[in-house]
């Protein structure tokens, strides 16, 4: 009887976690939370105190991309075998929960937007040997001031690094130092100083009332290699802090580009969205601001991450003149113009020194004009007005250019391809043109930056060993019209000495007229191997 007891009860066994699992997770038309997520795939391992905050997890904060890498790591270290309940997108979910429940307060993150946003050329300026000597010599400093901990958990984590990663003190940067100690004893503190846990602007984030994105925006925006750009996003939320997304625009050459996609937004001012673009996938990574007015940040070419557009998005409500393209004209000299915003109506004036000679078009968003420099226009930035909108800076005034500028002043590409399961990454460069100051020497604090100008590129070869290399001819090329680099091949090239890699060492050149005179400038690129782990920050 009682084996056939035992078997009648091993017979209930689907029933019964049927039962349970009602009872832990109530069936309903709606989807598992976050929250229920979370309980069902972490508390096997982070044990819940008595007010049922989890351990670890409970004394962390971090951005969307930040929590996505730490449940990636549970899966890839500790396999993690993920328990989706009735949820279509478990990940999405729990990262959406985790980073709206402890995430970052919009001043916390603003320093460090630029691993966010995939600016892959930014050098860090990190002065303190803390990052520079522990933390940046591995990954970028912001990838560690991304995160909050209390004093525990930052020793956890060097503890975590140690274990995982045991020739950390043995390695460059490690092994000047008693580096465990140096770690535990000097960086810890450091860190919980810096990046605690809790913070006033947190506390204060938490408690704000956050905006809802639904609606139109105008959008403004450059993209190096193909100019300035004036568009539209109209966003509907289908869901709370979800919205369907559709986006078009063009540049100044009259280049459109439009499409539609999905957005989240994180944290109740992180925007993430996937967008179909023309013939590309494009990620949006955007910081809206507390007042709902405008979303800042970047979209970039999700196989060519450094291919991307710098864009401001704001609100359309009222009257806003919000660009103005070029935004420069040269003392003496008339120049069209395009003005873009929203509720645009009146007159166009500016400042004393210059004039508008004609309208070539109008409308509501914007204008194009044709405007006049007086020969003895003083240097400097002017305002303009449309109607009872006002730009300022809108327009530089200069009597030359002095110097060029190649921005960015040091790049990578990488070669890619040919095969292999990492992508090329290219490069992309502008001249930004600038003036003397009063003290008529360059480089100093009395100069004008003017803008952005059409330049001739070429590159040479950096040094003697790179011309020895020929490097100039394996290791890529450029646009000699936009300043687009194409990085080559990767694998052994045969056809070179040695049949080496196509990597290179060049100086980028940008050549550009201003009036009889062409002025020069350099920058340093780099061509290099594949990088083979690219995580969200890195």
């Amino acid at each position: 009887m009682g084996r056939n007891l035992g078997l009648r009860l091993l017979k209930l066994i689907p029933a019964l976690i049927e039962v349970l699992s009602f009872l832990v997770f109530p069936a309903c038309a709606v989807a598992a939370t976050g929250a229920e997520l979370i309980q069902a795939n972490c508390v096997g391992c982070h044990i819940p105190d008595g007010e049922g905050r989890l351990s670890h997890i409970a004394n962390q904060r971090k951005t969307p991309e930040g929590w996505l890498m730490t449940i990636t790591r549970m899966q890839l270290i500790h396999q993690l075998n993920i328990n989706a309940l009735d949820s279509a997108d478990p990940v999405s979910e729990m990262v959406k929960h985790l980073a709206d429940a402890q995430g970052l307060a919009p001043a916390e993150s603003q320093p460090f937007r630029y691993i966010l946003e995939r600016r892959l050329n930014t050098i860090e300026n990190l002065d303190d040997e803390h990052f520079a000597g522990v933390c940046s010599r591995c990954h970028t400093g912001a990838r560690a001031a991304l995160q909050r901990r209390n004093e525990e958990e930052w020793t956890r984590l060097i503890h975590f690094h140690l274990g995982q990663y045991p020739s950390i003190e043995y390695s460059s940067g490690g092994r000047d130092r008693e580096w465990f100690k140096f770690a535990l004893n000097e960086v810890v503190p450091w860190l919980t100083e810096h990046f605690p846990l809790e913070s006033p602007a947190w506390s204060e984030w938490r408690e704000a009332a956050k905006p809802v994105q639904t609606g139109a925006w105008r959008v403004i925006g450059t993209m190096p290699g193909r100019g300035e750009f004036a568009g539209y996003i109209e966003a509907e939320e289908t869901a709370k802090d979800r919205y369907t997304v559709k986006f078009r625009g063009e540049f100044d050459s009259g280049e459109a580009l439009q499409g539609e996609g999905d957005a989240i937004v994180y944290t109740g001012y992180e925007w993430r969205a996937s967008l179909s673009l023309g013939n590309g996938e494009y990620r949006q990574v955007l910081a809206g601001s507390a007042d709902g007015a405008t979303m800042q940040g970047r979209m970039y070419l999700l196989d060519h991450e450094e291919t991307g557009m710098d864009l401001t998005a704001t609100r359309i409500a009222g009257s806003r003149l919000l660009a103005v393209t070029p935004n420069r004209i040269r003392a003496g000299t008339s120049a069209q113009v395009r003005l873009s915003g929203f509720g645009l109506e009146g007159e166009i004036t500016s400042d004393p020194g210059l004039k508008v000679i004609s309208i070539v078009e109008q409308g509501t968003d914007g204008a194009v004009v044709e405007i006049q420099s007086d020969a003895d226009a003083a240097p400097g930035v002017r305002t303009i007005k449309f109607g009872g909108s006002a730009l300022s800076p809108a327009l530089t005034v200069y009597p030359k250019i002095d110097y060029i500028k190649v921005l960015p002043e040091v790049a990578m590409a990488r070669v890619g391809g040919n095969g292999g399961s990492q992508t090329p990454v290219n490069a992309a460069f502008e001249a930004w043109g600038w003036s003397n100051g009063a003290d008529g020497a360059a480089n100093t604090e009395d100069d004008l930056r003017i803008g952005v100008f059409p330049a001739t590129w070429s590159v040479h070869a950096w040094d003697e060993v790179a011309e020895k290399g020929d490097d100039v001819r394996y290791a890529g090329v450029i646009d000699p019209a936009t300043g687009v680099f194409t990085s080559p091949a990767a694998g052994p090239n045969p056809d070179r000495p040695g049949g080496v890699n196509n990597f290179g060492n060049l100086a980028v050149v940008a050549e550009v007229k201003d009036g009889e005179t062409t002025v020069r400038g350099e920058a340093h690129l780099m061509v290099t191997v594949q990088r083979w782990n690219n995580p969200p920050l890195r």
